[in-house]
């Protein structure tokens, strides 16, 4: 069916202008004809049916109840919630409070107890099931949109009445949908049409559970643009705020600082980021100590006291809040997690009223209103959020609910001189489904917004009067001359994730302080394998549990102690069965860092093996080895999980790129390879907690800790034609492998090289069906025979070549990295000189988005930064 035209205001308003009494569905609309009446009328109007019937304005009749019911009765909060809501409800829909017990469903011992409770009170529902019009009061009646009235609010009418229909006989034309890409593109929309001086003439229609309301209200607050209809009492800051002071009573030894940041915040308290992670109570801050005082006195002390409280420390005065906790009769309750329960279900339930003044641009909420009386009104999001939850109630006709839905949808449409309905057509990649009415509303076929007739828009760019100052800086960056793995990992991975984790801190981790604590123990043994014994370990593990017990529960002590035993012991029989040997990497000592370990138990850790840092602005490379194994073994160690070799060379690659690049390995052998030319080097992961598991179950093999990258100072191809891989193949390989080449010589083997080129491929399939993969085949059959075993035999020996590549690294591996390092250092000065900005792409494309730092600094290029501003400018 098409969209039915509403009646403009006016002449609905000369329609009904000669009657006394004209009744109303929503307020808004009687306010609008009120606005218009051209002669002195005693007593109302136009009005609706429930204030008419109470003679005051409408109030929440759901919370005055909930209000009776708990303390009439003996209900629980939520029976009583539940009930109460289910009775007006029926009574709405039938028109007497005891309707609802005609249905056995709901004849309960609650029910009849919430019915007997608020039958009598002096509700809205109340006064129209008693109130009556009468012809002695008002001779002439009009009703506009009476299939908009309930049961209940029909009941109120007197025997002879004029019906006004809302509707007229034409049709409306459905302005054209104005698509966006973002929300934030919505918002600067209105931003550039609302101000100060018009907002009273602009009205905002929208979902007010939608992501658009917490947007467009702190723009208007930041702007300084005045509104109305929409924050709540509970959208308060101080409201917020108190609520999670009283939680932070009950929350237990486990809460972090983060989750009362807000908190602390509203409090005037400003904690360091870096302990963020930390858990509350084990952080010494001056800050902290009120916070920490009071929670330690909370189980001997009431609302009122917590309310007093924070009043004193906010420097604040929350009268409304007190007179609330008050009427619910929390007050005066002690803090307990339960009194806490009780009263955030009853805000999160019932609608608190506020004193608000109403000036500004008015929000209205999709779901609520059928009529704005401002000449413009923007409408966000018209997507299925717009579309009403029919209560699923025996009592309640669905067809006929659908109707008044509809209507009122109609109806709120065309509100205005001026309608502008601005959409989005796809949000996080997935269409947006319009709302369900438009399904019966429209004589078209559509799935999304695009599929009807709309306007792509380009997001608007706003001149800000203030906002951050920024001056322009004459000045020079300085270039960077080399990457860590770290640095470059992040840097291929999203370029602007590694800029900004210039600019921003980050928390500490638990993983970060252990991996530190482990590290320097390992240092300590290198240096001091004379001193450790099972009492040095298990003093370090008590050390350890003290440094790290501000990331974890009290609960967890023994499991922390168990790891950390096990993770230092492991150490310790690596180091034993590895003792590194004498090397001249850097001089005796390089001022790294101060060791841990070698503090607490006062002594030196100057060995040459340990924690060495390298710089080499040559090769743009620098980093910390934490273990000199030998000339031609660097070890690292790890507390993460194990990586197998397969997938660190994996990671590695540069053509083409992992989706989680990790050079690290690569990174260390290319500065090592400059130290130790033409040298087979090693560089091994030591996971010392892989087998924490399988020790505490009596097994455990030091072997299965180690993931060893081989560096092989040939290239590729020359290094598989050697006998020794051709010895390999002979003996070490799969049988059917063995078998042929046992039977073919090392020449006829060398030979097969000589026609075609060794494709650089991890793959076997794609070695077997490549030129030199079919001709290596057919070589080897017509040395040996053409046998299944052969043929087989081959594609083993494809996959025993592929191995070498999975396993480490080849000249041509590190070759290729040096020059991909200085490509991506000269491609980072370019943006350190503002000559383009960082960009999200890394160089495999999109990121991977679970390995970025600042994700919620990283936006779509539409929303990043204004181009006049450069990366450059930001970074001075």
């Amino acid at each position: 069916m098409p969209i039915k035209r509403s009646k403009p205001i006016d002449r609905l308003y000369h329609e009904v202008a000669d009657y006394d009494l004209v009744i109303i569905p929503d307020a808004p609309l009687a306010s609008a004809l009120n606005r218009r009446l051209e002669r002195p009328h005693f007593g109302p109007f136009a009005i609706t049916p429930r204030r008419l019937a109470a003679r005051r304005r409408e109030t929440a009749e759901d919370r005055l109840a909930f209000l009776e019911v708990i303390q009439e009765t003996d209900l629980s909060w939520k029976q009583a919630s539940y009930a109460s809501g289910e009775v007006l409800q029926c009574w709405e829909y039938r028109g007497r409070p005891d309707a609802i017990l005609e249905y056995d469903a709901f004849d309960t011992q609650a029910t009849r107890a919430v019915v007997d409770c608020i039958a009598s009170l002096k509700t809205t529902s109340r006064a129209l099931t008693d109130y009556q019009i009468n012809y002695d009061e008002y001779e002439s009646v009009a009703v506009i949109g009476e299939p908009q009235l309930t049961n209940l609010e029909q009941s109120i009418l007197p025997d002879e009445y004029d019906s006004v229909d809302r509707f007229c006989a034409d049709s409306f034309d459905v302005p054209p949908f104005r698509i966006f890409d973002s929300h934030g593109a919505v918002i600067d929309t209105i931003l550039t049409t609302v101000t100060p001086e018009n907002a009273d003439n602009i009205a905002v229609v929208l979902d007010a559970a939608s992501e658009y309301s917490p947007l467009l209200e702190s723009a208007f607050e930041s702007a300084d643009i005045p509104f109305y209809g929409g924050p709540t009492f509970t959208d308060q800051q101080d409201h917020r705020a108190f609520i999670q002071f009283l939680r932070c009573t009950v929350v237990g030894s486990d809460t972090r600082i983060k989750t009362v940041k807000p908190l602390l915040t509203c409090l005037g308290a400003t904690i360091d980021i870096e302990h963020d992670e930390k858990r509350l109570f084990e952080v010494e801050d001056p800050e902290l100590e009120w916070l920490c005082s009071f929670c330690a006195q909370a189980p001997t002390l009431t609302l009122h006291d917590a309310l007093d409280a924070y009043e004193d420390r906010a420097r604040c005065s929350l009268d409304a809040f007190r007179a609330e906790l008050d009427r619910i009769g929390l007050l005066d309750e002690p803090i307990t997690r339960d009194v806490i329960d009780r009263l955030t279900f009853y805000l999160e339930t019932y609608d608190v009223p506020i004193d608000r003044e109403n000036e500004g641009v008015l929000l209205a909420d999709a779901k609520s209103a059928s009529f704005v009386d401002q000449p413009v009104v923007f409408y966000l999001g018209l997507d299925e959020s717009w579309t009403h939850d029919s209560p699923r109630r025996p009592w309640v006709d669905r067809d006929q609910e659908f109707d008044r839905n509809i209507d009122q949808f109609q109806s709120l449409l065309q509100s205005g001189e001026e309608q502008y309905y601005l959409v989005q057509d796809t949000a996080g990649g997935t269409p947006v489904t319009p709302c369900l009415y438009f399904e019966d509303l429209l004589e078209s076929d559509f799935e999304r917004f695009s599929d009807l007739e709309s306007i792509r828009q380009s997001r608007t760019i706003r001149s800000m009067s203030d906002g951050f100052e920024k001056e322009r800086v004459d000045t020079d960056s300085e270039p960077v001359t080399a990457l860590s793995q770290s640095s470059l990992n992040s840097y291929a991975n999203c370029p602007r994730d590694y800029f900004f984790s210039r600019l921003v801190d980050n928390p500490d981790k638990d993983y970060f302080a252990e991996g530190n604590l482990f590290h320097d123990f390992a240092e300590f043994v290198v240096n001091h394998p004379e001193l450790v014994d099972e009492d040095i370990i298990e003093e370090a593990v008590e050390v350890m549990c003290t440094e790290t017990q501000a990331f974890y529960r009290d609960v967890d002590l023994p499991t922390r102690r168990t790891k950390y035993r096990i993770g230092l012991e492991t150490i310790v029989e690596y180091l034993e069965e590895n003792v590194p040997m004498e090397t001249d990497f850097l001089t005796p000592t390089s001022g790294w860092s101060q060791n841990f370990f070698a503090e607490y138990f006062d002594r030196p850790t100057d060995s040459p093996a340990t924690e060495r840092w390298f710089e080499d602005d040559d090769l743009g490379v620098k980093g910390k080895v934490d273990l000199v194994q030998s000339p031609s073994h660097l070890v690292d160690f790890k507390s993460g999980r194990k990586k197998s070799s397969t997938q660190i060379t994996k990671h590695a690659a540069i053509e083409p790129p992992s989706d989680r690049p990790n050079f690290q390995a690569l990174l260390y052998l290319t500065y090592y390879r400059r130290q130790h030319p033409d040298e087979r080097l090693e560089f091994t992961f030591f996971h010392f907690l892989e087998t924490l598991d399988e020790v505490i179950t009596g097994g455990g093999d030091l072997d299965a800790c180690l993931t060893t990258i081989t560096y092989h100072p040939v290239a590729f191809d020359e290094f598989v034609q050697s006998e020794a891989v051709f010895d390999a193949l002979c003996e070490e390989a799969p049988n059917d492998c063995n078998k042929t080449f046992s039977k073919t010589s090392y020449e006829t083997y060398q030979a097969a090289f000589d026609v075609h080129e060794v494709p650089r491929t991890r793959d076997a399939d794609e070695m077997a069906t490549s030129p030199f993969g079919n001709a290596f085949t057919e070589r080897l059959v017509a040395d040996v025979g053409d046998y299944k075993y052969v043929r087989n035999g081959c594609m083993q020996a494809f996959r025993h070549l592929c191995d070498y590549r999975k396993s480490g690294f080849f000249v041509e591996d590190l070759d290729e990295f040096e020059r991909f390092v200085d490509d991506q250092i000269e491609e980072l000065n370019q943006y350190r000189r503002g000559d383009a900005r960082f960009p999200v792409e890394g160089r495999a494309g999109e990121p991977a988005y679970r390995y970025v730092d600042h994700r919620d600094l990283i936006l779509i290029e539409e929303n990043a930064i204004d181009d006049e501003t450069t990366a450059a400018e930001v970074d001075q």
